[in-house]
């Protein structure tokens, strides 16, 4: 039976879904501490291509566990990656089949540890607990695990949907903004040639092979070709406009009154 508390971290976990894979791994290893008993840290890998591509732990020392069992080439991770099966270790001290990895997790004060694996496609992850007393991590604790792992594969799936519904709304928009900017200069060309859309599309897709350009690039140099003209020519008015106006005002500009009041007579002499 799912526990309530079991039943709200589930819930929490699938709704960091939405931000990242870091962020629903961290929360799974923070999850798994908090409800499988004796568990006294986390950690989360996720693998791809038989790399880890993402390591979170509730804790900052476990995951320096994982290189020692990849540098060593053995370990309960890579066993559990291998066979598809948790992997237990029931105490550290008198471990045998990984002398490297027990070595490394008692000098972390770690005595068992279980892992668990999950294989999705195309990427896999473990879980791994790890407990300071021997024993601790037994079989009986593997449902319970088990079941945040199913929660974990989830997660990422949710992840996984979100990216790809990210992706879609980014090609949806940018191939709009595309077609936006190719009417535009189609436009353009039609008004400057006299031509039908397709005529001016084609003359476009032309220049696009010609020079190794994309077609939206060609449309963006019609454009702004265009705005330029357009910016020169109302420069070029007003500056017009202006000088006019200058030699306007110098003709209206009256010359220097006399005393007698007679504009542009020369001052008498004084008596």
């Amino acid at each position: 039976m799912v526990s309530s508390d079991l039943a709200v971290g589930a819930a929490s976990l699938l709704a960091t879904a939405a931000s990242s894979e870091p962020s629903s791994l961290r929360r799974l290893a923070q999850l798994a501490v908090q409800q499988v008993n004796g568990c006294s840290a986390a950690t989360v890998a996720l693998w791809r291509d038989g790399e880890p591509a993402v390591v979170t732990s509730s804790h900052p020392e476990p995951p320096a566990l994982i290189w020692v069992q990849l540098h060593a080439g053995r370990g309960p991770i890579l066993d559990a990656l291998s066979s598809g099966d948790p992997v237990s270790c029931d105490d550290t001290l008198a471990e045998e089949p990984w002398p490297e990895y027990a070595a490394a997790a008692l000098s972390l004060g770690v005595r068992s540890s279980i892992t668990l694996p999950y294989r999705g496609a195309p990427d896999s992850f473990t879980l791994s607990l790890f407990a300071a007393r021997p024993g601790v991590m037994d079989p009986a604790q593997i449902p319970l695990a088990e079941l945040l792992v199913a929660f974990g594969g989830a997660a990422l799936a949710a992840v996984s949907d979100y990216d790809e519904a990210q992706r879609t709304a980014v090609q949806l928009r940018d191939a709009a903004d595309s077609r936006s900017l190719v009417d535009q200069a189609k436009g353009i060309l039609m008004h400057a040639l006299g031509c039908s859309a397709d005529e001016a599309l084609d003359r476009m897709r032309q220049v696009s092979q010609r020079n190794n350009m994309r077609t939206t690039e060609v449309a963006a140099t019609i454009i702004g070709a265009r705005a330029g003209r357009t910016g020169q020519a109302g420069r070029t008015g007003q500056a017009g406009r202006t000088g006019q106006d200058g030699q306007a005002g110098q003709a209206r500009r009256p010359g220097p009154a006399s005393r007698s009041g007679r504009p542009g007579e020369a001052p008498g002499p004084r008596r």
